[in-house]
This record gives C-alpha cells, sequence and structure tokens, in this order.
C-alpha cells in the first residue's frame, strides 16, 4: 500500500480544499515545492500533483509551481539514488498538454473530466502514452462529479469505470468527495466494491484520517487497492507519513 502525498495548488500556493470547494481553501505553504519536498524527505515514494486552477478552468494554470516540483524532485531523486514518480491532474484536456507534461518530468497524467465528457480523447491518450495515463473518478454517493466537482452527472461511478476496461489505463484514483477533506475516514466499502468490479487498480482518496484508515485500507489490499492519496490528514497531523508508511509497509511483510 503506498501512501501518496498530494500536492494541490491554488493562485501558485499549495492549499487543501473542503469537498472541492474553492470558496474553502486554507493555504498551508506559498511555496509547493518546498512543500513537496517536505513530504519526499518524510519518506513520500510518489507525489500526486493537482492545478486546482486548471480543473475549474478547463486548461494548465499553475505550470510555473508545477516546474519547480518537477526539478526538485528530480534533484532529490538524484542524490538520493532513487525514483519519485510524479502524477498530475487537473485542467488537461488535449494530447498535446499530455505530451508536454511527459516530455518534461512528468510520470503519469491524470484524466478526470476529460475521461467522462470525451471516452474516445481518453482512448487516444492510453493508446499514444501506454502505462502513463490514469483516471480520476469522483462521486458522491455513487454518482459521478465532473468540472472540479461542480457537477454531478447522474452516471454510476462503477458502470463508467467498466468502460473503460479495455482502454488500457494504468489505475483509477477514486475520491469520495462526500469525505474528501473533512476527515471522516476513507469510504472502504465503496473503494472495495469498484475495485472487485474492474480490473484496473484502484487508489483509493478522500476522508483519509489517520492510521486507523491506513490499517483498514491495508486490510482489503489484495481486493485491488494499490495506494491512497494523503492530503488534509498529513498536513493538520493527523497522520504521520512516515509512520504511515511504514505501518503500511510492514503490514504487507507480514503477510
Amino acid at each position: 500500500m503506498l501512501l501518496i502525498p498530494a500536492v494541490d495548488m491554488k493562485d501558485g500556493a499549495c492549499v487543501r480544499l473542503k469537498q472541492g470547494d474553492m470558496e474553502q481553501a486554507t493555504v498551508f505553504s506559498n511555496d509547493p515545492a518546498e512543500m513537496a519536498l517536505h513530504w519526499l524527505n518524510q519518506g513520500g515514494r510518489r507525489l500526486h500533483l493537482v492545478d486546482l486552477n486548471g480543473a475549474f478552468a478547463g486548461k494548465p494554470v499553475n505550470e510555473q509551481p508545477i516546474r519547480s516540483i518537477i526539478k526538485a524532485t528530480q534533484q532529490f531523486a538524484a542524490e538520493k539514488g532513487v525514483e519519485i514518480p510524479i502524477e498530475l491532474g487537473g485542467g488537461i484536456r488535449d494530447l498535446h498538454t499530455i505530451e508536454h507534461y511527459l516530455f518534461n518530468g512528468i510520470s503519469y497524467i491524470i484524466i478526470g473530466t476529460a475521461a467522462v465528457k470525451n471516452p474516445p480523447f481518453l482512448q487516444e491518450a492510453c493508446k499514444l502514452f501506454p502505462g502513463q495515463i490514469l483516471v480520476s473518478l469522483d462521486a458522491k454517493d455513487g454518482d459521478v462529479a465532473i468540472d472540479g466537482w461542480s457537477k454531478l452527472t447522474g452516471i454510476n461511478v462503477v458502470d463508467l469505470a467498466k468502460r473503460y476496461e479495455d482502454y488500457g489505463v494504468n489505475s483509477i484514483i477514486y475520491t469520495d468527495i462526500g469525505r474528501d477533506g473533512m476527515g471522516a475516514g476513507i469510504n472502504i466499502d465503496a473503494t472495495v466494491k469498484l475495485a472487485n468490479a474492474v480490473s484496473m487498480p484502484i487508489i483509493a482518496s478522500g476522508g483519509l484520517h489517520d492510521l486507523n484508515d491506513v490499517r483498514r485500507l491495508c486490510e482489503v489490499e489484495d481486493q485491488g487497492i494499490s495506494g491512497v492519496i494523503c492530503g488534509r490528514a498529513i498536513y493538520i497531523g493527523t497522520l504521520d507519513l512516515k509512520e504511515g508508511q511504514e505501518l503500511a509497509d510492514s503490514l504487507r511483510s507480514g503477510k
């Protein structure tokens, strides 16, 4: 079980939102690259970046801080002799943008709204960039949300995920937006239900709070859940990233 620290960017700063509401943004750092390095020094093995402005604008907005994070991460990885993959989402709606980011150091591209609105685009992206495309499915009570969580579609998240089975999607990031940023705990049942319905690995997101959530996820890891996005919990301190990853590693090695 991989714990993946999130660095969400709004107006060039590192922030956390509550339930995707841009008006409920808490700024944790004005230097996203410095924050990314903090999580790497705490044992993070992968980074999850989101251009929040881009998610609402439908095009990249926070490219400068993203470039700074890429540079800092590459330097860190070189010094430690390790690989640190970076996944990026938020406003990525065309193949040119995908190619641009992958060429400049991003490892995986997260497609969210565009995957729902334009499945042929997702299909083409998976074909052109095999193994590097993740799909972000955000839902409330099983209802898929798009456009920065501002609109519910009426499409069931499991039904939609099944449509992507043959596309070549690397993984699905599943976020319960009713719990995101609320510290209510991961929606284990819904996450397992989705994992059991599809062949792609699932990365859990939304509501992670403490070590108990890490334990619960590790208990169902063999259902097809490969990781979890760590957001507000590691920023406010209800979960220590290093301690959480060490726990996940120990539970895995103990099986």
